[in-house]
């Protein structure tokens, strides 16, 4: 049996590191998400606690079209709710994700858990 090997080349070395760096370095840089057709007023930023001892910083934008959106974040990822139909308070929604705020306080569904039950119940901002 007969073994071949590759002389080294340094070229190819580069081009598999430089391969493996911009993989990695992918969600880095991706593109922040514009939609030129919503204005979007400024950008308002509130804490919650909550009385298992969470804390989320959670941004609300409200679009001059009368949409009204919140980044929250769980599970480390940040989520685009966009509000919806609400009999009391603000819904926002995305996916399997409510997020539900009436005055200073919110609670968080999340309906692969519990759809209704919040995972985060009587959370407060300040």
């Amino acid at each position: 049996m007969s073994f071949r090997t590759r002389a080294f080349h340094p070229h190819r070395a580069v081009i598999v590191l430089a391969s493996i760096a911009i993989f990695m370095c992918a969600p880095a840089l991706a593109d922040s998400l514009v939609v030129p057709e919503i204005q979007v007023s400024k950008r308002i930023d509130a804490v919650y606690r909550c009385p298992d001892g969470k804390s989320l910083k959670v941004a609300y934008f409200n679009g001059t079209n009368g949409q009204s959106f919140a980044l929250v974040p769980w599970d480390g990822v940040p989520t685009l709710m966009v509000s919806t139909v609400s009999a009391s308070g603000v819904r926002y929604q995305s996916g399997f994700l409510t997020w539900w705020s009436k005055g200073r306080n919110a609670d968080l569904y999340d309906a692969r858990i519990n759809p209704d039950k919040p995972v985060l119940q009587g959370c407060s901002s300040q």
